[in-house]
């Protein structure tokens, strides 16, 4: 059975001085940084004790257990170094379950019987026993989010974790035009999670928003491989690839000047959409498109819809914008 490292996450670079890297520029941090501590929406009573189990009591650890509440099985190996990062995690979601669910561990060296019998094949693995017989399982290091979302499933809601109640204050604050909070507080999960993908997400498009190309770059860096195709993520690389070509544009008087003058100067259109969503403007942008669209579909290949799809990933899928303009995208396909 081999360690699965791909997961693997180093220390974090962004977790102080954060705040102050906007306040130049007209952000205001409101305090203190931001801490999850306090955050969670039920107090977690203590945890349960986390037993080794052994071949010998199994049945009665786990399978007798799970007829009364599922158990969770955390099979690891003492030199599995991905084990070692999910198991405080996991521990974490667990005791916010408030005794929903249980936690055992099972090293997999010592005890090579059962594991062997169930084809775990890599580590770390998660199986959650349910009425004495498997029901579901994970495997490799997993968010706190995604933790809470796999004992949901066997066991109903266990509320917000504090990592998604600081994810809530970081998108909030971004919304409001608050960098240094919102920074501060994707700061304070990168504590907890090193390679949450919305933190990491959250800090670049906020270094895109002040300018700041390059760094937000670097945040792509810093995501793990498995997770180069989260929504956000994508969303981030959309962004940045749409901000690089705005730099090359240059004024936009020129392109507002050739529109006037031919209205089907599609190139001009196309660049001058570009431009206005790099000013924000996210709807005159979708338009300039869409009218690339009703008149001449085949330029460029059906160029302007494949630039529409851009912005509509890099705005979100619930962005106003994007709902508007995809239906009216929706009625010159299908019309």
């Amino acid at each position: 059975m081999n360690g699965d490292n791909s997961n693997g996450a180093g220390g974090n670079p962004f977790s102080t001085g954060i705040g102050q890297s906007f306040e130049a520029g007209g952000a205001q941090s409101s305090g203190e940084p931001a801490s999850l501590e306090g955050f969670g929406a039920a107090t977690p009573r203590a945890a349960e004790p986390v037993i080794d189990v052994s071949t010998a009591n199994f049945v009665a650890e786990v399978i007798e257990e799970s007829k009364t509440r599922p158990v969770l099985v955390d099979f690891w190996a003492p030199w599995c170094g991905p084990c070692k990062q999910l198991t405080p995690i996991l521990e974490k979601v667990v005791a916010a379950a408030n005794g929903a669910v249980r936690l055992v561990k099972m090293n997999i060296d010592d005890h090579p019987q059962i594991p062997g019998q169930m084809g775990i094949q890599s580590i770390p693995a998660v199986v959650a026993f349910v009425d004495g017989r498997p029901k579901d399982a994970f495997m490799g290091v997993q968010s706190e989010a995604e933790i809470k979302r796999f004992i949901e499933k066997l066991a109903g809601p266990v509320g917000p974790s504090p990592v998604e109640e600081m994810l809530a204050v970081a998108a909030q604050a971004a919304e409001q035009g608050a960098a240094a909070d919102a920074m501060d507080a994707y700061a304070a999960v990168l504590q907890a999670e090193p390679q949450n993908t919305d933190a990491l997400a959250g800090i670049g498009m906020i270094y895109l928003d002040n300018g700041d190309t390059e760094r937000a770059k670097a945040m792509l860096g810093q995501v793990a491989e498995a997770n180069a195709d989260h929504p956000r993520i994508a969303a981030l690389r959309s962004a940045i690839d749409l901000a690089e070509q705005a730099e090359n544009l240059g004024d936009t008087s020129e392109l507002v000047a050739r529109i006037e003058a031919n209205p089907k100067d599609w190139e001009a259109r196309f660049e001058f959409s570009v431009a206005l969503n790099a000013a924000g403007k996210r709807e005159e942008a979708a338009e300039q498109l869409l009218e690339i669209i009703r008149k001449d579909r085949k330029w460029r290949d059906d160029g302007a819809k494949t630039q529409l799809l851009q912005f509509f990933e890099a705005w979100g899928p619930a962005d106003p914008a994007t709902l508007s303009a995809r239906r009216q995208l929706s009625s010159l396909l299908f019309s």
